[in-house]
């Protein structure tokens, strides 16, 4: 349970609204019903309050339908809570306190006033909190029950994200390639770029067509050196390149021709000849990292499935 208790940040916490009784909203319009228990117009009002305050930073057209989204979320809440009375799961107030020191010391070993003092900034009492933060609890207990309880993660599936994921954990990606470039003045006309454009796109095509890309980087590229070296690029790191060929090279395979890149220079075509990753952290040092990642986003889906399959078995009507 700690280790839950510990993974709760202070302001997710403090993101959760405050509930008067179901009895006292009557008065305030019903906006659904769940099972027995009401949803009133009041509390949709003011989780579209929270909502709003949570994509203050989205564009306007990602805040359409948030008065929906809101509804929907109070079912759900209100389907977790009935859960939690039929499963008689049960928070202690030890543990309650226990978790108040857990955020105490995860913010800068604040003080109980102090905690207060941020609380009530946020129009928050200490014994609303304290509320909150029990239902959050409860909540953690019913989805560790319910679904963590029943996922896994094998090691083959470790493995798979430690490869896809090398550079996450230290390694370098590293490339060796060849270029055909065709350089551009600062400004150019739009004639002077219609024709490079053109021979660039002919070379492409005999680069397709299996002409040799060296001799072809030889004859063609305004490379001074491309005569020796064939357009030899080297072995650099994504990073070492502008970002129109860094970013180009990162998403091919070996042996993988690009398109015509336009870059401040001019135009490339571009060879990747090799592609390799230093080592990085060991997979041993990341896997529980690894685990943790994987399990929660297990986790998240199997909840999320859960959720909606209680939603098929419930008796929800929607007044609104």
């Amino acid at each position: 349970m700690s280790k839950i208790i510990a993974g709760i940040a202070l302001a997710a916490l403090l993101l959760l609204p405050t509930l008067p009784s179901h009895a006292a909203q009557v008065i305030d319009g019903i906006a659904a019903t769940v099972n027995e228990d009401i949803i009133t117009k009041l509390e949709v009002d003011r989780e579209y309050t929270q909502l709003l305050k949570e994509a203050e930073k989205l564009p306007a057209s990602e805040k359409m339908g948030l008065k929906s989204a809101a509804l929907s979320r109070l079912v759900d809440k209100r389907l977790i809570e009935q859960k939690i009375k039929e499963l008689d799961i049960k928070v202690s107030d030890e543990e309650v306190k226990a978790a108040i020191d857990d955020v105490r010391r995860q913010n800068n070993n604040m003080t109980q006033a102090q905690l207060a003092q941020a609380l009530a900034a946020q129009g928050t009492t200490f014994e609303q909190y304290k509320a909150q933060l029990k239902e959050q609890l409860e909540r953690l207990r019913l989805m560790s029950q319910e679904v963590r309880s029943k996922i896994q993660v094998g090691d083959r599936e470790l493995r798979e994200y430690y490869d896809a994921n090398r550079t996450r954990y230290g390694a370098d990606e590293q490339y060796r390639a060849r270029h055909i470039f065709f350089k551009l003045d600062k400004n150019p006309t739009a004639e002077t770029l219609a024709k490079a454009e053109s021979q660039a796109n002919e070379v492409l095509k005999q680069a397709k067509e299996g002409k040799d890309f060296a001799e072809l980087a030889k004859k063609y590229s305004s490379d001074p050196n491309a005569a020796k070296d064939g357009g030899d690029l080297g072995t650099f790191k994504r990073s070492d390149m502008v970002a129109e060929i860094g970013d180009t090279v990162a998403a091919m395979k070996p042996g993988e021709i690009s398109p015509v890149v336009m870059s401040p220079a001019g135009l490339h075509i571009i060879k990747l000849e090799e592609k390799t990753v230093s080592a990085g952290k060991p997979f041993d040092d990341v896997k529980s990292e690894i685990e943790d990642i994987l399990y929660k986003k297990k986790s998240d889906e199997r909840f999320a499935q859960w959720v909606k399959d209680l939603r098929s078995s419930a008796a929800i009507e929607i007044k609104q």
